[in-house]
C-alpha cells in the first residue's frame, strides 16, 4: 500500500509540471524514507531538500523529478551519475534504465547507499568510489549522464564518456547565497560536431569537488597526501 505521504507529494509534483508517467512510478515505489537521516523521516515526503552526512543534501524530490524527466531515460540505456549522495537519485533511476553507474567521493556516504541499494534489491546499480570529474572511463560511453553536484561547466573528461546523441543532465553555475540563483539546471547533447546546451530551471546545488573527499582517507593517507 502506497504511503499517504507520497500520493500527496506526487499529486505536487502533476501541479508543479512533472507528466512523464515513468518518472511518477519511479518515485512512487522509491521509499524516500530509507534515504534521509533519522532525525529528518517525519519530513521525507515535503517537498524540499534534506540534509545528509558529509555536509551533502538530498535533493528536493522536485527537482529529481524534473531532471529525471529531462534526461529521457529509456529501458536499454547505460546511465552513470556523478554524485551518489544518499542513492536517492540513483534509486529512482534504477527502474527506468539497463545498468546506472553512480560515483561518489565521500567514503561513509557510500557505503550508506551501497546499503540501501542491497537492501531494496536494485541489482542494476552499480558503485564506484573515486573523482567524479573523471567519470568512469572503464564503462563509457554512457547514453546519459546525470550530475547531482554543480560546476561552473561541464569537464570535458564527462562530455567525452557520452554518446554522440546521448543527454547529460548538470546543475551548472557558481554557488552564491541562497537568495542568489547563479545555477541552472542544464541539458547537454552531444553531437557530431560538439555539443548543444539548453538552461532549463534555476537549482541550488552543493559545489562539484575535485578529487576524494578528506574523511574518505585512512590515517596513513592522509599523512602520505600532506607529505607530498
Amino acid at each position: 500500500m502506497t504511503d499517504p505521504r507520497a500520493v500527496a507529494l506526487l499529486m505536487a509534483l502533476r501541479k508543479q509540471g512533472i507528466e512523464d508517467r515513468r518518472v511518477l512510478e519511479a518515485i512512487e515505489k522509491t521509499p524516500r524514507e530509507e534515504f534521509v537521516e533519522e532525525p529528518f523521516e517525519h519530513a521525507a515526503y515535503d517537498n524540499s531538500a534534506l540534509p545528509i552526512a558529509c555536509g551533502q543534501t538530498i535533493s528536493q524530490p522536485y527537482i529529481v523529478a524534473y531532471a529525471t524527466q529531462a534526461l529521457d531515460v529509456q529501458p536499454k540505456h547505460r546511465v552513470l551519475e556523478i554524485g551518489t549522495g544518499s542513492g536517492y537519485q540513483a534509486a529512482v533511476l534504477s527502474p527506468l534504465c539497463r545498468m546506472i553507474y553512480t560515483v561518489e567521493r565521500h567514503r561513509p556516504l557510500l557505503k550508506q547507499a551501497e546499503a540501501r541499494f542491497k537492501k531494496l534489491k536494485l541489482h542494476n546499480v552499480v558503485t564506484k568510489f573515486g573523482d567524479g570529474f573523471q567519470g568512469w572511463p572503464e564503462q563509457a560511453p554512457f547514453d546519459r549522464i546525470l550530475l547531482s553536484a554543480a560546476a561552473p561547466e561541464v569537464p570535458q573528461t564527462l562530455i567525452e564518456q557520452l554518446k554522440v546523441g546521448g543527454i547529460l543532465i548538470a546543475p551548472l553555475g557558481k554557488n552564491l547565497s541562497s537568495e542568489s540563483f547563479s545555477q541552472h539546471l542544464t541539458k547537454i547533447i552531444r553531437t557530431e560536431e560538439g555539443t548543444t546546451q539548453e538552461a532549463l530551471i534555476p537549482v541550488m546545488f552543493v559545489p562539484m569537488l575535485p578529487g576524494i573527499a578528506q574523511e574518505a582517507l585512512k590515517p596513513d593517507e592522509k599523512r602520505e597526501k600532506h607529505s607530498r
